[in-house]
């Protein structure tokens, strides 16, 4: 069953009820993957965003947005892809998940196609990764081996237009602002030492 999306009871009770079953297995078959091949590659890199979910070590769920220039992901051989970790809120709510519990949703959309896919798979977060020197800004780099990769029906994805990249984003040759809520004095005392150098 490697690479097609697998079904718990609670799946199968909802097709059961709704006699999607047969489709449900038909579209495991034919649409579910555990490779990446050379669409899904182009795809991905081309995204300067997607969705990611993690669960804590008690399967409590935390879903959250990640967003950089298009090329931040990177599909690293046919079963592996790679993102890096930005400076943030320093709360590390999805890393400090995938360091209990390495199990990983990614979902990568077009809003202007439209188009979506999702991997599923295991994450390891990387210190010592050799990205690190390839990504402008980089703090970690997260590694997901993919287990389960689909897409999905594109027919309710609202048709937007990304107008402006992120002034935050980092890039080469580009050093991004200080966050205005790093600068409120609430906030100021318990920077860690970097960051207090900047405001």
């Amino acid at each position: 069953m490697t690479g097609i999306p697998r079904y718990n009871d609670g799946s199968r009770e909802l097709q059961d009820h709704f006699a999607t079953r047969a489709l449900a297995d038909r579209l495991a078959e034919r649409l579910g993957q555990s490779a990446f091949d050379d669409d899904d590659r182009a795809f991905i890199e081309s995204r300067p965003l997607f969705f990611l979910a993690t669960a804590d070590a008690h399967g409590r769920p935390d879903c959250s947005y990640k967003g950089g220039a298009p090329g931040f992901v990177r599909v690293i051989d046919p079963t592996t892809l790679a993102f890096p970790s930005y400076d943030g809120n320093g709360m590390f709510k999805s890393l400090g998940n995938l360091l209990v519990n390495p199990h990983v949703g990614l979902l990568f959309i077009d809003f202007e196609s439209p188009k979506r896919l999702r991997v599923n798979g295991r994450a390891m977060v990387r210190h010592d990764d050799p990205l690190l020197t390839d990504i402008p800004g980089a703090q970690l780099i997260v590694r997901v081996h993919a287990e389960e990769i689909f897409p999905n029906c594109s027919r309710y994805i609202h048709h937007m237009e990304i107008t402006e990249p992120s002034k935050y984003v980092p890039t080469a040759g580009h050093t991004p602002p200080v966050p205005a809520w790093k600068q409120r004095p609430e906030f100021r005392e318990v920077l860690p030492p970097n960051d207090r150098e900047t405001v």
